[in-house]
């Protein structure tokens, strides 16, 4: 691993966990094995290091779905191992983590909702149009509309105001508002599947 991959990953780890005000650059380097004068080779301050790291993060995880996406031998498969994955990623996550980017970070929180509706929104869409025309989905649903509100769904998961979080884990609320948009938008024939994969994949959790 070399030095930038290590401090990107040991920046989005720290982030992930205790979130992004409390986390320094001390923090950092000693995450990362490496010198201070290393880190600032690098990056020449925190902001540096957040807007880096969600970007790497990001991407990381734009890739995995895409993966998940095009190997899948159908849509619900698709659809199910993304929430396989994010629920990964949720029991790993601090639920205040988005909340805090948005408030100290609000560039890079930009540039993050930026690419979901540049990237992510896209592969929603493809999913909802294939599974549509293969029977899984209903015939009358709006793709545009529902590709959007899928991504809205899951940045909802993140709301640290919403009254569910005193009593369900962050993994917990994605899975729920997941399973009842699919659900929302399943024929028999997509269910019958849908049921199938998710005792497969969702208790085979892959790590991100």
């Amino acid at each position: 691993m070399d030095t930038l991959t290590k401090i990107l990953t040991a920046a989005i780890e720290l982030f992930r966990q205790y979130g992004f005000k409390t986390i320094t650059m001390d923090d950092i380097v000693k995450k990362a094995g490496i010198s201070k004068k290393t880190l600032y080779q690098h990056f020449v301050n925190k902001s540096e290091v957040v807007m880096e790291s969600v970007i790497w993060f990001k991407k990381n995880i734009s890739t995995c779905c895409t993966l998940q996406f095009t190997e899948a031998e159908n849509p619900i498969e698709g659809m199910v191992k993304v929430m396989a994955t994010f629920d990964d990623i949720n029991r790993k996550m601090n639920p205040l983590t988005l909340y805090e980017m948005e408030c100290y970070y609000p560039d890079c929180y930009k540039r993050f909702k930026e690419s979901i509706f540049e990237d992510d929104v896209k592969k929603i869409r493809k999913n909802l149009i294939d599974g549509k025309e293969q029977g899984y989905y209903r015939e009358d649903i709006n793709v545009d509309f529902l590709a959007i509100y899928r991504m809205e769904l899951s940045m909802l998961t993140y709301n640290p105001t919403l009254l569910m979080n005193k009593t369900l884990h962050l993994y917990e609320i994605y899975n729920e508002i997941s399973e009842h948009f699919l659900f929302g938008i399943m024929t028999a024939k997509g269910e019958k599947l849908y049921k199938k994969y998710k005792e497969k994949y969702l208790n085979q959790v892959p790590s991100i």
